[in-house]
């Protein structure tokens, strides 16, 4: 059985991670340069924004569009075959819209980038250096 026989585990690698889909979510909205998507998704640096780019641009999802002018000018935009991600996209907003409160996530929290995994340490906890 090969490593990408699941069509699932496929898709997964592809799109997967934390920040690939927000990448695609707001492409699939038009056009946007570097420093958009940058703004739009809080929490990533700019080396993970590029890397991940570089991975769609290669994977064949995402076009990269460079103007020869000063300062530099970059765009990026889903390519057709980026484009058929649409459905998946949505669906994943769909759910996450629906079952946001199961995860005690507010709408604006989502805008800051806290995720439902992340849990705050109270102020009185110390936190003990590794021996």
């Amino acid at each position: 059985m090969g490593e990408y026989d699941c069509p699932v585990k496929l898709t997964a690698h592809i799109i997967g991670g934390k920040w690939k889909p927000l990448i695609l979510f707001y492409l699939e909205g038009g056009t946007r340069r570097f420093g958009e998507l940058g703004k739009l998704i809080p929490g990533m640096t700019k080396k993970m924004l590029t890397q991940h780019l570089r991975e769609l641009e290669r994977d064949g999802l995402v076009h990269r569009k460079v103007y020869a002018v000063v300062p530099p000018k970059v765009e990026y935009t889903l390519t057709r075959h980026g484009k058929s991600l649409k459905p998946i996209l949505e669906l994943m907003s769909a759910w996450g819209a629906k079952h946001r409160a199961r995860y005690g996530i507010r709408k604006a929290q989502i805008h800051q980038g806290v995720s439902a995994t992340s849990k705050s340490t109270p102020a009185s906890v110390e936190e003990t250096p590794a021996a």
